[in-house]
């Protein structure tokens, strides 16, 4: 898979404050990208350079094999985490004026937002004023101004915002038809839920730096721990703990159940398999749950950012 958007060395400061420090990040193409760290790590200033809203002082950003240009303006969709719209102006007049600020004729911007507006639910929204609607009335109106354009790249910052569960799948359904039907996305949040349902690829950065990245899959695996968390029914729990205590690094653990088990983590040796587990286990008692843990997007930001 090639990559639709190259960042490469990219450093920026603003006065004696390092902002970015030779960050490079690579996006495949039609690929859900999460770019994470904690706050005032730098993914906002890295976010507006690729928008173009700051230039980098030094590095270079190539979008679908071109270096960076303003021709590349209208190519993305930009969702910011501080939303921009006008408050006392109707929803239908502010969304077809951004939509003729990003290329698009007035008779098409009717056309393509009677289709989202149908396709949301939020047609006799048009009339209303922003300042009318709820925070997560008034985030559906921003998602469409930013997707109306059919841009190559869309970059979402903290989309879920102000959504309640139900919209918040809405959205998210939404991104991946977009992600499907072609489009690039580079997924900026809080929430490690969404990344781990949405991203194929992640990068984290940290006080500037570029810490990690890599596809999800590969960072699991990197950060896999070889635990695995056990359910066991058997007639005399305390021995059996104890022999297994003497075979395995053990650990309680603590997952939901209706019976009465033996709960553990029972971490193996690089020569361990699984499958011998499982069946000295099942030689022992009856083996309700048996489930290798594997770290969590959650997980591995804690551990990584700690660890820098």
């Amino acid at each position: 898979m090639s990559n639709f958007l190259e960042v490469n060395n990219v450093s920026k400061n603003f006065g004696n404050f390092k902002a970015l420090n030779n960050v490079s990040i690579s996006v495949p193409k039609g690929s859900i990208f999460g770019l994470l760290g904690p706050n005032g790590a730098g993914k906002t200033t890295l976010i507006r350079v690729v928008n173009q809203i700051t230039m980098p002082d030094s590095g270079t950003v190539h979008l679908d094999g071109e270096l960076l240009n303003e021709n590349h303006i209208r190519d993305i969709g930009y969702l910011p985490e501080e939303r921009g719209l006008y408050k006392s102006m109707k929803v239908g007049d502010q969304a077809l004026y951004l939509a003729q600020l990003k290329g698009l004729s007035k008779a098409e911007a009717k056309t393509r937002l009677k289709y989202w507006f149908e396709r949301l639910e939020i047609g006799d929204w048009w009339n209303k004023k922003i300042q009318e609607l709820s925070k997560g009335m008034a985030q559906k109106i921003q998602f469409v101004v930013t997707v109306l354009h059919q841009p190559k790249l869309l970059i979402f910052d903290e989309p879920f915002s102000g959504f309640d569960p139900i919209n918040a799948n809405l959205i998210k359904d939404e991104i991946l038809r977009l992600r499907e039907n072609g489009a690039t996305v580079i997924f900026s949040t809080h929430r490690m839920e969404s990344v781990e349902e949405l991203c194929d690829d992640i990068a984290l950065i940290h006080k500037s730096n570029k810490i990690l990245d890599g596809k999800l899959i590969d960072v699991k695996r990197q950060y896999k721990i070889n635990t695995y968390e056990v359910g066991i029914r058997a007639n005399d729990k305390v021995s059996l703990q104890n022999e297994l205590s003497q075979k395995f690094d053990i650990s309680t653990a603590n997952f939901k159940t209706l019976e009465d088990e033996l709960k553990l983590n029972i971490k193996l040796l690089d020569t361990d398999k699984p499958n011998d587990l499982l069946s000295y286990l099942t030689s022992k008692g009856e083996v309700s749950h048996f489930v290798e843990l594997i770290p969590s997007v959650n997980d591995i930001f804690i551990q990584t950012v700690k660890n820098n």
